[in-house]
């Protein structure tokens, strides 16, 4: 099944030469058949050189010359994708391609228009940040209350969806605000939505990791303003 099925795999990348090339090759060692999407946001550490002088038949870059947020890095992946299920991968080593057989399995049988990987539902994990953790968690209560939903991990970088579905959303959040966005939207548009458990490899701020303390709060003021503005 899975060398038959032919999948889309968005990668947004910022500053990520040290490993965006073994995410790629990560990715064209899933199981699947993917066509990689990598959009580099206006990359200053030698990534987008290393993509432009990159070559694969599978592999498309696309590349903002203004810095410009994952969430806008994430649309452009996605208007360019052309496969029936699209899953959003980070460049940095923290998900496993791997778990995409897990995710799959919902998409492919109808069940489900949005999958989520979750950090917190019993996967392998590196033990990392308490307050990490906490804010995760108070993140998603929240989305959850608001959306009416029941996910532990709405703040996940590894999220699959039907295409079809995908393209009817209007998303036009530019940073990390994507994830509160398209969680907002989704509930409302009353997607059939599960999460199924995904191992995850966290890293600390030493080895690259950039969301932090602020972009929680930030993320707070998106679950409202997409809930009930937008």
């Amino acid at each position: 099944m899975a060398e038959r099925t032919k999948i889309s795999v968005v990668i947004p990348v910022y500053n990520e030469a040290a490993t965006i090339g073994r995410v790629i090759e990560r990715v064209l060692d899933c199981g699947f058949d993917p066509e990689i999407i990598v959009v580099d946001d206006a990359s200053t550490d030698g990534t987008a050189k290393f993509l432009r002088e990159f070559s694969h038949p599978q592999v498309q870059c696309f590349f903002h010359s203004l810095n410009r947020g994952k969430g806008a890095a994430l649309r452009l992946g996605f208007a360019a994708a052309k496969n029936p299920y699209v899953f959003v991968q980070d460049a940095d080593l923290e998900y496993d391609p791997r778990d995409y057989a897990a995710m799959i399995g919902p998409l492919l049988d109808g069940r489900a228009d949005m999958v989520y990987g979750s950090r917190f539902l019993s996967g392998p994990h590196r033990v990392m940040f308490f307050w990490h953790y906490v804010a995760n968690r108070a993140v998603t209560l929240l989305s959850d209350m608001i959306s009416d939903l029941n996910l532990t991990d709405m703040e996940t970088g590894m999220k699959g969806f039907v295409r079809e579905k995908l393209t009817t959303l209007k998303l036009n959040a530019n940073r990390f605000t994507f994830e509160p966005e398209i969680t907002a939207k989704a509930a409302r548009a009353r997607w059939r939505i599960y999460e199924v458990p995904v191992s995850y490899s966290g890293r600390t701020y030493e080895e690259g990791k950039k969301i932090g303390v602020r972009d929680a709060l930030t993320a707070v003021c998106a679950i409202l303003y997409y809930r009930f503005f937008d």
